[in-house]
Protein backbone atom coordinates (compact mmCIF):
# COMPACT_ATOMS: atom_id res chain seq x y z
CA UNK A 1 0.00 0.00 0.00
CA UNK A 2 2.70 2.67 0.96
CA UNK A 3 4.55 1.86 -2.61
CA UNK A 4 1.21 2.74 -4.52
CA UNK A 5 0.69 5.94 -2.22
CA UNK A 6 4.29 7.25 -2.77
CA UNK A 7 3.46 6.25 -6.80
CA UNK A 8 0.63 7.67 -6.72
CA UNK A 9 2.05 11.16 -5.26
CA UNK A 10 5.11 11.21 -7.86
CA UNK A 11 2.86 10.39 -10.85
CA UNK A 12 0.83 13.75 -10.06
CA UNK A 13 3.78 16.00 -9.26
CA UNK A 14 4.87 14.38 -13.21
CA UNK A 15 1.83 14.73 -14.81
CA UNK A 16 1.81 18.23 -13.58
CA UNK A 17 5.12 18.43 -15.35
CA UNK A 18 4.09 16.86 -18.74
CA UNK A 19 0.74 18.86 -18.83
CA UNK A 20 3.63 22.13 -18.51
CA UNK A 21 5.35 20.87 -20.82
CA UNK A 22 2.51 20.60 -23.07
CA UNK A 23 1.34 23.94 -22.55
CA UNK A 24 5.34 25.44 -23.22
CA UNK A 25 5.06 23.18 -26.30
CA UNK A 26 2.31 25.28 -27.61
CA UNK A 27 3.18 28.53 -26.71
CA UNK A 28 6.79 27.76 -28.66
CA UNK A 29 4.75 26.84 -31.69
CA UNK A 30 2.50 29.89 -31.34
CA UNK A 31 5.84 31.70 -31.16
CA UNK A 32 4.80 33.54 -27.70
CA UNK A 33 8.29 34.61 -25.96
CA UNK A 34 7.46 36.66 -23.24
CA UNK A 35 5.26 34.52 -21.16
CA UNK A 36 5.90 31.13 -19.59
CA UNK A 37 3.19 28.24 -19.23
CA UNK A 38 2.60 28.99 -15.25
CA UNK A 39 1.30 32.21 -16.17
CA UNK A 40 -0.28 31.50 -19.40
CA UNK A 41 -2.46 28.99 -16.54
CA UNK A 42 -2.77 31.88 -14.56
CA UNK A 43 -4.09 33.73 -17.37
CA UNK A 44 -6.58 30.80 -18.16
CA UNK A 45 -7.53 30.51 -14.81
CA UNK A 46 -8.57 34.18 -14.98
CA UNK A 47 -10.42 34.02 -17.70
CA UNK A 48 -13.38 36.51 -18.26
CA UNK A 49 -13.41 37.54 -14.51
CA UNK A 50 -11.74 40.12 -12.65
CA UNK A 51 -9.96 38.75 -9.34
CA UNK A 52 -7.66 40.14 -7.03
CA UNK A 53 -4.00 38.61 -6.24
CA UNK A 54 -5.26 36.93 -2.99
CA UNK A 55 -8.48 35.58 -5.44
CA UNK A 56 -6.05 34.44 -7.63
CA UNK A 57 -4.21 32.61 -5.31
CA UNK A 58 -6.99 31.15 -4.16
CA UNK A 59 -8.93 30.01 -7.07
CA UNK A 60 -5.26 28.21 -8.62
CA UNK A 61 -3.44 26.96 -5.84
CA UNK A 62 -0.63 28.99 -6.61
CA UNK A 63 2.16 30.37 -4.27
CA UNK A 64 1.29 33.63 -3.01
CA UNK A 65 4.60 35.13 -3.88
CA UNK A 66 4.75 33.24 -7.37
CA UNK A 67 1.55 34.49 -8.17
CA UNK A 68 2.54 38.32 -7.39
CA UNK A 69 5.74 37.94 -9.30
CA UNK A 70 3.77 36.49 -12.22
CA UNK A 71 0.97 39.19 -11.76
CA UNK A 72 4.01 41.48 -12.34
CA UNK A 73 5.79 39.71 -15.26
CA UNK A 74 1.66 39.97 -17.01
CA UNK A 75 1.30 43.08 -16.60
CA UNK A 76 4.52 44.66 -18.11
CA UNK A 77 4.15 42.21 -20.64
CA UNK A 78 0.74 43.54 -21.47
CA UNK A 79 -1.11 39.94 -20.69
CA UNK A 80 -3.07 41.73 -17.44
CA UNK A 81 -4.57 45.31 -16.75
CA UNK A 82 -4.22 45.76 -13.34
CA UNK A 83 -6.69 48.38 -11.32
CA UNK A 84 -6.94 49.79 -7.77
CA UNK A 85 -10.39 48.61 -6.12
CA UNK A 86 -12.96 51.35 -6.19
CA UNK A 87 -14.00 50.19 -2.84
CA UNK A 88 -10.50 49.63 -1.23
CA UNK A 89 -7.65 51.82 -2.68
CA UNK A 90 -5.56 49.16 -1.03
CA UNK A 91 -6.40 46.14 -3.37
CA UNK A 92 -5.78 45.91 -6.53
CA UNK A 93 -8.17 43.84 -9.52
CA UNK A 94 -6.46 42.39 -12.55
CA UNK A 95 -8.38 41.27 -16.06
CA UNK A 96 -7.04 40.22 -19.12
CA UNK A 97 -6.14 42.87 -21.77
CA UNK A 98 -6.52 42.01 -25.55
CA UNK A 99 -3.90 40.15 -25.70
CA UNK A 100 -4.37 38.12 -22.55
CA UNK A 101 -7.73 37.06 -24.17
CA UNK A 102 -5.87 35.90 -27.01
CA UNK A 103 -3.55 33.77 -25.82
CA UNK A 104 -6.57 32.41 -23.65
CA UNK A 105 -8.54 31.28 -26.63
CA UNK A 106 -5.76 29.88 -28.55
CA UNK A 107 -5.00 27.62 -25.20
CA UNK A 108 -8.73 26.92 -25.55
CA UNK A 109 -8.30 25.68 -29.03
CA UNK A 110 -5.35 23.37 -27.79
CA UNK A 111 -7.60 21.80 -24.84
CA UNK A 112 -10.35 21.54 -27.42
CA UNK A 113 -7.94 19.23 -29.24
CA UNK A 114 -6.39 17.38 -26.42
CA UNK A 115 -10.31 16.67 -25.51
CA UNK A 116 -11.21 15.48 -28.62
CA UNK A 117 -7.56 12.88 -29.10
CA UNK A 118 -8.83 11.53 -25.48
CA UNK A 119 -11.98 11.01 -27.01
CA UNK A 120 -10.69 8.83 -29.19
CA UNK A 121 -9.03 6.79 -26.77
CA UNK A 122 -10.59 3.48 -25.10
CA UNK A 123 -11.94 4.21 -22.37
CA UNK A 124 -11.80 8.68 -22.97
CA UNK A 125 -14.55 9.99 -21.02
CA UNK A 126 -14.91 7.16 -18.18
CA UNK A 127 -11.35 7.34 -17.35
CA UNK A 128 -10.84 11.24 -16.97
CA UNK A 129 -14.32 10.79 -14.56
CA UNK A 130 -12.81 7.80 -12.91
CA UNK A 131 -9.58 9.69 -12.43
CA UNK A 132 -11.13 13.04 -11.27
CA UNK A 133 -13.29 11.17 -8.70
CA UNK A 134 -10.32 9.15 -7.41
CA UNK A 135 -8.13 12.69 -7.23
CA UNK A 136 -10.92 14.44 -5.40
CA UNK A 137 -11.08 11.73 -2.71
CA UNK A 138 -7.22 11.89 -1.95
CA UNK A 139 -7.70 15.75 -2.21
CA UNK A 140 -10.53 15.66 0.53
CA UNK A 141 -8.37 13.20 2.48
CA UNK A 142 -5.41 15.37 2.90
CA UNK A 143 -7.61 18.31 3.57
CA UNK A 144 -9.01 16.30 6.34
CA UNK A 145 -5.97 15.08 7.09
CA UNK A 146 -4.63 18.54 7.81
CA UNK A 147 -7.32 19.90 9.57
CA UNK A 148 -7.30 17.01 12.28
CA UNK A 149 -3.66 18.31 12.62
CA UNK A 150 -4.42 21.85 12.53
CA UNK A 151 -6.93 21.75 15.28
Amino acid sequence: MKQVYLDTILLIERLHRRFLDVVKTELDKLKFEDINNVQTLILYNIGRDQLTVGELTNRGYYLGTNVSYNVKNLVENGYLVQEKSPHDKRSTRVKLSEKGLKLVDQMDVLFERNVEEIGKISPGLALLTDTNKNMHQLERYWTDYINRLTR
